[in-house]
């Protein structure tokens, strides 16, 4: 149902293959895509979307390449998400823009704009950081936060 697009997963590998890097080791690509084996095109126009929000940083030239300058526990993965893709929008009545056609007689806009809404708020709650660890520490920081939900409850 809820898949994530291509370009969103090309930006995650990529971050994840340059924070394995030194601070300040510019990477290309190139590199990226040889390693990851991920599409040249796509991958490049995700890192400039990147580069143009301040998560990387863009050198030019024979040597450059782009360099990631934002702290990853910093940029939730909503950030990510709606660089890539636009607004999360489960569906159209939740948008500013677009107005469905059923609205005056549909009884599940309420509904859904709830569940938009805390869709939104969950992606807002992962940091990259958290979201690129390996699978068992990010499944018991999910087990921890939903331990944490039952006892506030």
């Amino acid at each position: 149902m809820n898949r994530l697009n291509r370009k969103v997963e090309y930006a995650l590998i990529a971050l994840k293959y340059m924070s394995s890097k030194y601070a300040g080791q510019l990477t290309t690509v190139k590199e990226i895509c040889a390693s990851t084996h991920i599409p040249f095109d796509a991958t490049s126009r995700v890192m400039q979307q990147m580069a143009q929000k301040n998560i990387l940083k863009a050198e030019q030239g024979a040597h450059g390449g782009y360099m990631l300058v934002t702290d990853l526990a910093k940029v939730n993965f909503l950030e990510i998400l709606e660089l890539v893709t636009g607004p999360v929008e489960v569906v159209r009545c939740v948008s500013k823009q677009e107005e469905c056609g059923f609205i005056t007689s549909c009884n599940v806009a309420s509904p859904l704009k709830s569940f938009n809404e805390k869709l939104v708020n969950f992606y807002r709650s992962l940091t990259v950081s958290e979201l690129l660890q390996q699978p068992r520490e990010f499944a018991r920081g999910l087990d921890l936060k939903s331990e944490n939900k039952k006892e506030a409850l």
